[in-house]
């Protein structure tokens, strides 16, 4: 049972330069005005759509098509709601996916991205990776100015600048990194399994390493300085770095509907005293209790099919992908519902997956 808006031909009229939102609240790239606590991130639409599949049969689900190739389905596993989001690939899109997904929901968030990836280190195709932390590789572009526009430049290498730079490490949430290994272990063996670190690169080809004959992208070295400067490097992929990056950059959790109850709202500079055996709250001036929020709004964490072995140039056999996508696609799942948020949004009749025709 779905509830489909497509918005690839919307004009809505948007509001605020800084943080586009149309009239009724909707964001502008991904065109959602709330979606749910647990979310699973895909690269590609099919991926969303079989992993919907799995979702209870008995609740709606909500599925909304952006003009900006964004794809989102809302729904309920096992009685708790999640989301499943297509975002397509690269920094920018996993990017605007964060921030205006975290735009919309009250609460803390969950984020575990599901896509695949070549590797560098011990892995190889048909193996997964669940890395626990991940940093950025960049082209750049005043090496290449330098090189090739600016005669009276020495050569690059005489001041030590590189083609690429790569940045230290964002980590993944341990917890949730623990758990999708441990559930892996359900499907595949310890030695399929790998953690380490993730290089996010900035475009498939040059910043991965890969030679074309129409470009001079000066990476024959790549992988050396790579591992030189990160010796756990492990898979490559173009995400999951700004996931972790902006996960750990998040403030606290913005509430926008909560429950009136003294114990989840902040009390303002008083103090309280808990009465735990009638649960009634008592004003004491000389205990002085914080109710604080989450400090990071945003768990997050990434699982990864190696489809690509740059050590031999082999590449997964299609029968092995869709394998992997239906054992690692239920292990995400399952931990996904499994961790306590310490806040989330309210279950009440606005919720898409309450109300099938909520658009």
């Amino acid at each position: 049972m779905f509830s489909y808006i497509d918005h690839s031909e919307m004009k809505d009229k948007l509001l605020n330069a800084n943080f586009p939102k149309t009239a009724e609240g909707r964001v502008y790239h991904v065109e959602i005005k709330r979606v749910a606590n647990r979310i699973i991130t895909v690269g590609d639409p099919s991926r969303a759509q079989l992993f919907a599949e799995w979702l209870d049969k008995d609740t709606p689900i909500f599925k909304c098509n952006s003009a900006r190739g964004f794809f989102t389905l809302t729904g309920k596993y096992k009685g708790v709601p999640v989301s499943i989001m297509g975002i397509g690939m690269g920094y920018p899109m996993m990017d605007i996916f964060v921030r205006e997904t975290r735009a919309t929901v009250d609460g803390q968030l969950i984020i575990i991205r599901f896509g695949s990836c070549g590797t560098i280190g011990k892995g190889t195709v048909g193996h997964m990776v669940v890395p626990k932390g991940a940093f950025a590789v960049t082209k750049n572009f005043d090496y290449f100015y330098n090189y090739y526009e600016d005669p009276d430049m020495t050569k690059n290498e005489e001041k030590n600048v590189k083609p690429y730079n790569v940045s230290k490490v964002f980590y993944a949430d341990q917890e949730i990194c623990e758990l999708l290994q441990t559930k892996l272990l359900n499907y595949l063996p310890a030695n399929e399994i790998h953690t380490g670190l993730n290089a996010t690169c900035d475009s498939f080809y040059s910043s991965q390493g890969r030679e074309d004959g129409n470009f001079a992208d000066h990476n024959k070295e790549l992988f050396t300085y790579i591992k030189k400067k990160h010796p756990q490097a492990e898979s490559l992929e173009m995400e999951t770095f700004i996931l972790y990056h902006l996960a750990k950059c998040s403030n606290d959790a913005p509430i926008i509907k909560r429950k009136k109850s003294i114990t989840n709202e902040r009390i303002n500079e008083r103090h309280i005293n808990v009465n735990k055996m009638n649960d009634e709250v008592k004003y004491d001036e000389n205990i002085i209790t914080t109710i604080k929020k989450p400090k990071n709004s945003i768990r997050a964490a990434a699982i990864m099919m190696v489809f690509t072995d740059r050590k031999t140039d082999e590449f997964i056999d299609p029968s092995r992908t869709k394998y992997l996508e239906t054992v690692a696609g239920l292990a995400v799942l399952d931990v996904l519902i499994s961790i306590k948020l310490e806040e989330e949004q309210e279950n009440d009749d606005e919720c898409v997956w309450n109300l099938i025709n909520q658009h």
